[in-house]
């Protein structure tokens, strides 16, 4: 089917306006007019070749939401009219064990990227969600609660899972002591997630402007770490800490937060490799690990979980013809929280 999109054509170029073609349906798949895409950073760093050349033509975009459309012929889980959301993969191997336990996202074959990557037929490009139409077998894409605003729903398909998996996988509860590093995109999240599960949430951002917006999205406390020695007035009492931000920062000095047991979660990805005290470690048993959006059964309890809690990521909706701006302002901090576009627009 003919789609109109935004593409990256040629390396170094801005996106700029492209239609191509989307499959036609196959037996077990969905078609949906995307109503809203959101910008990801890491559409940034791969429109822009920061993490290697590009597979172009590039149509980026993996935080996709709309309304169904069209079902194919052995489809079960969509009907007409649904709210629908797809993330950041399309396709798994759907046979090793990951797969099989519902954690795609950690396909040991490698997931099939919802853009710069080839579908598993081993030949065609796998387009994004900066376009008007999508295409996807029904396995891979989630339902949107009805009481959610759509566009504030996009980026829940990639910072909201984000955040949402190590908060459950390491079973946030009232009474849980829970640190938020950052507050951008994927920070805000953690922080409304977090307080949603009960948890007393603390913000650690270099941005002392930011502390009334961390309060309001449900943060108990406020760390300026720009002063010396922060962590001192906190120390040894988290259970878990999330750090969101992919700045090259001393991971020591939030080793020395953690309680008894405690763990340290890397979602942003910085630079160059952190340098680590072992001795932080040791001396309570603490952990430092890592943790990559969710698979498809996370992905649905996410979206429920909003659904039931009323959460949303704040946004700023654009235009088409804005995305290249927004780039240029989502890498100078310059959005509250999240640049979502209207794909009317397109």
């Amino acid at each position: 089917m003919e789609t109109r999109g935004y593409a990256v054509l040629e390396a170094g170029q801005a996106l700029q306006p492209f239609t191509f073609a989307r499959r036609e349906l196959r037996e077990h798949d969905v078609a949906f007019d995307i109503h809203y895409a959101g910008i990801c950073h890491s559409d940034i760093h791969t429109a822009r070749g920061e993490w290697g050349p590009a597979k172009l033509p590039l149509v980026p975009g993996h935080e996709i939401v709309g309304i169904v459309t069209a079902v194919g012929s052995a489809q079960t889980k969509f009907s007409i009219g649904d709210r629908i959301g797809v993330g950041v993969f399309v396709d798994s191997c759907r046979t090793c064990a990951n797969c099989v336990s519902g954690h795609e996202n950690y396909c040991l074959d490698g997931m099939t990227g919802t853009y710069n990557s080839v579908e598993r037929d081993g030949h065609s490009p796998a387009f994004g969600g900066y376009s008007n139409k999508f295409v996807i077998d029904e396995k891979y894409a989630v339902k949107v609660p009805a009481n959610l605003d759509l566009a504030s729903v996009a980026p829940l398909l990639c910072a909201g899972v984000t955040l949402y998996s190590p908060l459950s996988h390491w079973k946030v509860a009232p009474g849980m002591k829970v640190g938020i590093i950052g507050l951008g995109g994927l920070g805000h999240m953690g922080v409304k997630l977090a307080a949603a599960m009960g948890a007393d949430v603390t913000v650690f951002s270099h941005s002392a402007g930011k502390e009334e917006d961390a309060r309001k999205f449900g943060a108990t406390n406020f760390v300026n770490t720009t002063q010396d020695r922060f962590y001192e007035p906190m120390k040894e009492s988290f259970d878990l800490i999330l750090n969101t931000v992919s700045a090259e920062i001393d991971i020591n000095d939030y080793l020395h937060l953690l309680k008894l047991d405690g763990t340290l979660v890397v979602i942003g990805l910085p630079g160059k490799p952190y340098p680590i005290n072992a001795g932080n470690l040791l001396r309570l048993r603490r952990s430092i690990t890592g943790s990559m959006i969710g698979g498809m059964p996370e992905l649905q309890e996410m979206l429920n979980f909003c659904g039931e809690h009323n959460i949303v990521s704040d946004i700023e909706l654009i235009k088409a013809d804005y995305i290249n701006q927004a780039y240029d302002r989502t890498i100078a901090s310059d959005v509250k929280y999240r640049f979502v576009i209207d794909a009317a627009t397109f």
